[in-house]
């Protein structure tokens, strides 16, 4: 007889607001892609995904399957209450359920810590037989061959950002507020190009996502996978390290292969910044040089940057505002930084008595502020991303920055509309 599974991607209500009408939401792939690995033949699959769907606590389901995040964590910890208390058995896994698994212990059935190719089929083998263990455990480095094609058929209303895929596991770096190096084991990974393509090729759509962690983390890989991509008539976009982009061969094959944007990690404009968190691969004197040959390439580039380093002080927001409209950056993913635990810096600021609260919601990098900056106060720091945010993707802004870019104008512009007016109003959330 069949059992019935759920399987959840979380995302609270204060960020499903925050990330609402921004349009280049692409889904998480690892629900679909875990359950890749379930067979049909056992058990019948389900899921739902918070960012645009509603959990179904009124229906009965045997097993409930939730990817915790940080920031999400007290959410799904309420999530599995509901559920467990009408009988039905909850599952743990994903970052937040490997860096503290002995407090995501005391709100499941069952935990699943670390890399899953290895522990979710046994532990699905185990529960279909009623003997499933409480804790199962990677115990060492898991291959990326022979993988599954993520099921991305059981994502609902989501098709203009349902391709995601992965090419690697890890990342080279070690920058102290990443928890990357926690979660997976330390070894840089590549999949099988061949099984790259046919999971691409499954995809009945032509833009897609990699959700690598830095798709440039291996070069030369990166350069035989793209030769394959070119083939496929595909555009797609990822996420490297800027200073990889300095090898205008790698340019030129993604141009070639259907590259549109990049989303790159500057983080900040100022090397004091950049060496507090061991980001040294940055060189901000680079940076112009670099993005000029990314755009001269035709390829766009979406910034990570983060405001809150202990060097900030509050004329960061301004500089920052100036430095992306001079260089002609296309788009920002701004956040606060958050010391997510079991990080360098989450240890640093615990020891340093800086740390605002315990409640995880406070560490999402995007509503509220999760500890006591250097420089100013969490209000001020708080306050100035959010003019950050507003400023940036003023029209003035927007303007200003395409016309440096000349870059996939059209598609930029949407974006960037996109991000605008999903700006609201927020409120700082003082704990005193």
């Amino acid at each position: 007889m069949k059992k019935t599974i759920l399987l959840i991607t979380p995302e609270n209500k204060e960020i499903n607001k925050f990330r609402k009408k921004q349009v280049n939401n692409f889904v998480q792939i690892t629900m679909p892609y875990l359950a890749g690995f379930i067979d049909e033949s056992k058990y019948n699959i389900s899921i739902i995904d918070e960012y645009n769907q509603k959990i179904p606590f009124n229906d009965d389901f045997d097993l409930i399957a939730i990817t915790v995040n940080t920031s999400n964590a007290s959410h799904c910890y309420k999530i599995a209450s509901k559920f467990r208390s009408k009988g039905c058995k909850v599952v743990f896994g994903g970052p937040h359920a490997t860096l503290m698994s002995d407090e995501a212990i005391n709100y499941c059935d069952y935990i699943i810590i670390g890399e899953a190719e290895d522990t979710w089929p046994r532990f699905l083998e185990d529960f279909y037989d009623n003997k499933a263990k409480k804790l199962y455990k990677t115990e060492c480095i898991t291959s990326l061959k022979g993988l599954p094609i993520p099921r991305r058929d059981l994502i609902k209303g989501r098709y203009l950002t349902k391709g995601a895929v992965f090419a690697t596991r890890g990342c080279p770096y070690n920058c102290s507020y990443c928890n990357l190096k926690q979660i997976y084991f330390n070894s840089f990974r590549t999949r099988p190009i061949e099984e790259v393509i046919d999971d691409i090729r499954s995809m009945n759509r032509r833009y897609f996502v990699f959700w690598d962690d830095n798709f440039f983390g291996d070069i030369e890989y990166a350069k035989r996978l793209m030769k394959e991509l070119a083939k496929l008539n595909k555009k797609w976009a990822a996420q490297v390290t800027l200073e990889r982009c300095e090898d205008e061969e790698l340019l030129r094959l993604s141009r070639e292969s259907g590259c549109i944007y990049f989303f790159v990690g500057l983080e900040s404009f100022s090397e004091m910044s950049l060496a507090s968190v061991n980001k040294r691969i940055n060189n901000v004197d680079r940076y112009k040089r670099i993005i000029q040959l990314i755009h001269k390439n035709g390829i766009s580039m979406q910034a990570g940057i983060i405001f809150g380093f202990d060097t900030d002080t509050k004329t960061v927001f301004r500089k920052t505002l100036e430095e992306c409209n001079s260089l002609g950056i296309d788009g920002v993913t701004v956040s606060i930084l958050t010391p997510l635990p079991k990080t360098p810096l989450y240890e640093q600021l615990k020891k340093e008595n800086r740390l605002i609260s315990t409640d995880w919601i406070y560490f999402n990098g995007k509503t509220r502020v999760a500890f006591k900056p250097k420089n100013m106060t969490p209000e001020e720091l708080f306050n100035g991303y959010m003019w950050f945010r507003k400023e940036f993707y003023s029209m003035k802004s927007i303007i200003k920055r395409l016309l440096v870019s000349k870059t996939n104008i059209i598609y930029n512009f949407i974006v960037n509309l996109g991000y605008k007016f999903s700006i609201k109003e927020t409120k700082f959330y003082n704990m005193n």
